[in-house]
């Protein structure tokens, strides 16, 4: 590193923790040795809190997101009644990725937001404008009442769902990743994952429900606003769990030093603004929103583009087209856990690897059984697909922000991540669909996925592992005070602990008090 390098840029490049910064040569350049009192050990009570607050606020909105995902076709002919079958679906699941093109603009207010006055507020508020928008979409008329201006009000509601969405991952893997012990942050993030597709299985639980309950007609009627209006009371009990939860001990810290002004660089120990993220941070920022890509573009082929795909281009009538990929939701979500636990033992690279490398092997075999028609086959193609999304958004909750130091870490992922998901994630359905439209290959979509999963796997070959080590500008953290211990008497064989780039200098002495006394 240039001798005239700013303190920060040790954080910026596309190490994903703050352990790859160079060792000194000579020990006695240390700043100072790690000492018990140094180490954060986590409340457990509090922690619980925080997982399950931050989770049912996550599930919470994405069942939101995915109630309109099962009801694209219903959608598209309620707002745009006079066009045919194939402009209605086109128009639906354009309304669905004109959600994801308000996400960046979220993401960099709530970013802002969430560095500078915390994240257990501004998630709470995101949260509040999610469930707002998505109760206010199931009032709206239809195009036969007043036309025009029913496809308009659909499109700005749920463009504020984008905004409200574009704050809540980047800060809900934010707020669990500084609470996780160091050891187990791989399963405690990925539950994170499992709250959102469970919320999608519920959101296609309730759909099939209604489509079980009421004649086509009714749904185009009536039937179809219940799911969106019931996000308003489901969405109140989220956010009086999401108030209960404290603030996370490391940017706690964080703000603490800067109250005393006790930062000794801007990057590390102040939060940074949008332009400053970009100049410091690029690196890592393109990094993620390359994983980010690849990873959701076969989420959303699975969760919000398969149904319509099953009733549009397969023949599938639409209860069926919901009903086929609850199962597999279900078992995923499930799963997800597992993966997380599992990238904590052998880390994430190697498991980001196993979701790519098998999106590349089993996309075509997935599509290839769909398409040959029986519900048996549809449903292990189902889960072929599934398989590598188990891999991918289990590690995505942790691998991203440690990518990125404690200070501008919210700011920072709320840029990558949403930026990403508004240009390959959100636009997934509709880029997939368009293709077959274009070509009339039904095909075109394993393709797709293929590709987006070979830049994947270029980005985990670049990335850093970050298992088991620090979060950048945060203190080690551990499950007990024995666990303190033994980690301070190993410091200097510890290869998974670099004393140097831990953040005395920035965050004082102690993060956090300890659980146990």
């Amino acid at each position: 590193m240039p001798k005239d390098a700013p303190p920060h840029i040790s954080e910026a490049p596309d190490a994903p923790s703050a352990t790859t910064a160079k060792k000194p040569r000579f020990p006695s350049r240390r700043r100072r040795r790690l000492e018990v009192d140094d180490v954060n050990v986590v409340d457990k009570s509090m922690l619980k809190k925080a997982v399950s607050g931050t989770v049912v606020g996550n599930t919470m909105e994405w069942f939101d997101v995915g109630v309109y995902g099962y009801l694209a076709v219903t959608m598209g002919a309620v707002f745009m009644s006079d066009a045919d079958k194939d402009v209605q679906l086109l128009f639906s699941l354009g309304v669905f990725a004109s959600t994801y093109l308000a996400r960046p603009l979220g993401g960099v207010v709530f970013g802002r937001l969430g560095d500078r006055v915390g994240r257990q507020k501004t998630l709470a508020i995101t949260l509040l404008l999610m469930s707002a928008s998505t109760f206010a979409i199931g009032l709206l008329p239809g195009y036969a009442t007043i036309g025009f201006w029913a496809p308009v009000l659909l499109v700005l509601m749920k463009m504020l769902q984008g905004f409200s969405t574009g704050g809540e991952y980047a800060g809900a893997t934010t707020f669990v990743t500084e609470y996780a012990p160091d050891k187990r942050r791989g399963f405690l993030a990925s539950i994170l994952d499992l709250g959102s597709y469970m919320g999608f299985a519920l959101g296609a639980g309730v759909v099939s429900i209604m489509q079980l309950s009421l004649s086509e007609e009714a749904m185009l009627d009536w039937g179809w606003r219940i799911p969106f209006l019931i996000a308003g009371p489901l969405g109140a009990i989220a956010v009086y769990f999401r108030l209960k939860i404290e603030e996370s001990p490391a940017f706690q810290a964080t703000l603490d030093a800067q109250e005393v002004g006790n930062s000794s660089a801007a990057g590390d120990g102040q939060a940074l603004g949008t332009f400053g993220i970009f100049r410091s941070y690029w690196r890592p920022i393109v990094l993620a929103m390359v994983l980010v890509a690849a990873a959701n573009t076969v989420g959303y082929a699975l969760t919000s583009y398969m149904p319509s795909y099953l009733t549009d281009s397969k023949g599938y009538d639409p209860l069926h087209g919901t009903l086929l990929t609850i199962p597999v939701l279900v078992l995923m979500a499930l799963c997800i856990p597992l993966t997380g636990r599992l990238s904590d033992r052998i880390g994430r690279r190697p498991v980001l690897w196993m979701g790519a490398g098998s999106t590349i092997v089993l996309a075509i075999p997935a599509f290839v059984l769909i398409d040959q028609g029986p519900i048996a086959t549809t449903l292990l193609g189902l889960a072929l697909l599934a398989v590598p999304v188990t891999f991918y958004v289990s590690n995505l909750a942790s691998s991203l922000p440690a990518l990125f130091p404690t200070a501008s870490r919210y700011g920072a992922m709320g840029i990558s991540y949403n930026f990403a998901v508004a240009i390959f994630g959100g636009t997934a359905p509709l880029i997939m669909q368009g293709l077959i439209t274009l070509t009339g290959d039904d095909m075109m979509p394993a393709y797709w996925l293929m590709f987006t999963s070979v830049a994947g796997a270029i980005a985990v070959g670049i990335m850093k592992e970050s298992a088991n080590r620090p979060m950048p500008g945060s203190m080690p953290s551990v499950d007990s005070n024995a666990e303190a211990r033994e980690l301070v008497a190993g410091q200097d064989e510890n290869p998974l602990l670099d004393v140097d780039s831990l953040p005395f200098d920035t965050l004082g002495s102690k993060p956090a008090e300890p659980a146990e006394r």
